[in-house]
C-alpha cells in the first residue's frame, strides 16, 4: 500500500535563521536556471517511520534541500530512475515498485511486482527501458523483469543464482550480488559479486530478457567489488571495492566477434593508510557532467572527490573530508558541482557542504537534516 503526503507546511528548518547556509566569499554563483528534485530512499524497519522515499526540492544556488513530499513504502533500500527520466523504481520488502514522475517531481504509484526471492539491494534498467535488473545480496540472485511502455513492471524473464565458495573469513564466504548495471553500449550486464570477488558479465537478449554468460572479471582476493559505474562514453568502468578500499579502473572494448574485454588500467586507494581495520568503501557516484567521481568510506566516515580524465579514464584525487555523520551510505555532488550532500545511515542525517574544486576547499554548509537511515539519493531535473 502506497501513500503520498505533501508537506508544504513542513518547512521549519528552511525558515529558521539557523538553517540558512553559511555564506562563503569564494562560493561562485551558478548560472544554471534548471530546477531539480532529489529522491532519497531509506530503511523503515525499527525507525517508526513508514515513509521510505522522500522527495526534496533542491536549492542549487545555496546547496540545500527542502522536503516536498514522501511515499509510504517499506525499506526502500535503493531507487533508480529510468533512462527516459519518466519513472522511478524502488526496492521494497515485497519486491519492487514502479512510480510515475510527475511534472513537479512528485511520485505516483504505477504498480508493484515480486522478485521471487529475498529483498533486493540494487536496481538498474537497460538503456532502452525494456528491462529492470535487481541484485540480491542476501540470496546471491540476479532477477530480470520486463518493463512495459507505460513504465509498469511486468513478468520475470530471468533468475540466476550465483554459485561458489569464497573466503571463509567474515561475510565473504558465499555469493552476494551487490550491484547490477548494463554497459553503455547496452550489450552486457555486469554483476558485482561481493562475496566471490568477481564481476560476472552476461550478454542480454533484448527480446526474451534472458542472460547468457559472456565473461568474468576476477578482482583481487578479498577485495569485495561493491559498486560499478561507467564513464560518459562507456569506454571506462569504475569498480569500488568494499574491503580493499579502492576504485579499480578498467578499459572496456568489444572485439569483432562481440566478445567483451576488460583491462585494468588503474587502482586508486580510497584511504590514506593501507590495511586499516574497520573501514569499508560504500558509495560511488559520478557528477552529472561526468567530470568528478565521489566515493564514501564507512568507519572512517569520509567522502572523497576525484577528477575523472575523460580521455584516459584515470582518476586524480582532489580532496577528502569528514562528513560530520556516521556511516555515509551515499554521497553526491549537486548538479552545479559546487555543493555536496552526504547520507549518513547510522546518525540518521544528511549533511551539506560547499565545494571549491579549483582550490580544493570544502566547508560545511548549514545544519544537518534529519532522515531515518538514509541509503540512496537520485537527482532529477524538472522539465520546463
Amino acid at each position: 500500500m502506497t501513500e503520498t503526503i505533501t508537506n508544504e507546511e513542513v518547512n521549519v528548518a528552511a525558515s529558521d535563521e539557523s538553517a540558512k547556509p553559511v555564506e562563503k566569499p569564494w562560493a561562485e554563483e551558478t548560472a544554471s536556471e534548471d530546477k531539480y528534485v532529489a529522491y532519497v530512499s531509506s530503511y523503515t524497519n525499527g525507525t517508526g517511520d513508514k515513509f521510505g522515499i522522500r522527495v526534496y526540492d533542491v536549492d542549487i544556488k545555496n546547496g540545500r534541500m527542502t522536503e516536498k513530499s514522501k511515499i509510504k513504502i517499506t525499506n526502500s533500500s535503493y531507487v533508480t530512475e529510468s533512462k527516459n527520466k519518466k519513472h522511478l523504481y524502488s526496492i521494497t520488502d515485497f519486491g519492487v515498485e514502479a512510480y510515475d514522475i510527475k511534472k513537479d517531481g512528485t511520485l505516483s504509484l504505477i504498480n508493484e511486482a515480486s522478485i521471487n526471492g529475498m529483498r533486493g539491494c540494487y536496481l538498474s534498467t537497460d538503456y532502452e527501458d525494456k528491462f529492470l535488473f535487481c541484485a540480491g545480496y542476501h540470496d546471491g540472485k540476479i532477477t530480470v523483469l520486463r518493463l512495459n511502455e507505460d513504465g509498469s513492471i511486468g513478468e520475470i524473464t530471468e533468475e540466476i543464482y550465483q554459485k561458489g565458495l569464497g573466503s571463509a573469513a567474515g561475510r565473504n564466504h558465499r555469493p552476494h550480488v551487490q550491484c547490477v548495471r548494463m554497459t553503455k553500449d547496452n550489450k552486457f550486464l555486469c554483476a558485482c559479486d561481493l562475496g566471490m570477488d568477481r564481476i560476472n558479465v552476461y550478454k542480454l537478449n533484448h527480446e526474451t530478457g534472458r542472460l547468457e554468460n559472456a565473461d568474468v572479471i576476477h578482482c583481487d582476493q578479498e577485495s569485495a567489488p561493491r559498486h560499478i559505474k561507467f564513464s560518459e562514453n562507456g569506454e571506462f568502468i569504475y569498480v569500488l571495492t568494499e574491503q580493499k578500499n579502492s576504485i579499480d579502473v578498467y578499459h572496456y572494448r568489444v572485439d569483432d566477434h562481440d566478445i567483451p574485454d576488460f583491462e585494468r588500467i588503474q587502482s586508486m586507494s580510497t584511504i590514506d593508510e593501507p590495511d586499516v581495520q574497520g573501514i569499508a568503501s560504500s558509495a560511488l557516484m559520478f557528477s552529472l557532467d561526468y567530470n568528478y567521481l565521489v566515493s564514501s568510506n564507512l568507519g572512517e566516515n569520509f567522502v572523497d572527490i576525484y577528477r575523472a580524465d575523460k580521455r584516459t579514464g584515470k582518476l586524480k584525487k582532489i580532496l577528502g573530508l569528514p562528513i560530520s555523520g556516521e556511516y555515509p551510505k551515499d554521497a553526491a555532488l549537486f548538479p552545479d558541482n559546487k555543493h555536496l550532500v552526504s547520507l549518513n545511515h547510522e546518525s540518521n542525517t544528511m549533511t551539506f557542504f560547499t565545494v571549491n574544486m579549483a582550490k580544493g576547499i570544502i566547508v560545511m554548509n548549514g545544519p544537518e537534516v534529519s532522515v531515518d537511515q538514509p541509503n540512496c539519493i537520485v537527482f532529477h531535473k524538472l522539465e520546463g
